[in-house]
């Protein structure tokens, strides 16, 4: 199960990766209202992976 969990994880860090990278292209390509929501969307991405993180450590500890 923990696991699964810390794969969930990696899998939304990547996400969160990914729409990072696309938002800095955007302001690199002086598309700021784009860029504007695509760094909002990248912040509740890494939200949810940081919060998917803690879960799965926190399990990893219990199963110890």
């Amino acid at each position: 199960m923990s696991k699964d969990m810390h794969e969930k994880a990696a899998e939304q860090h990547e996400q969160a990766a990914k729409a990072h990278r696309t938002a800095a292209l955007q302001h690199g390509s002086n598309d700021h209202v784009n860029a504007k929501q695509q760094s909002a969307q990248a912040i509740e991405k890494s939200k949810a992976a940081h919060e998917q993180s803690t879960r799965a450590h926190e399990r990893s500890q219990q199963q110890k």
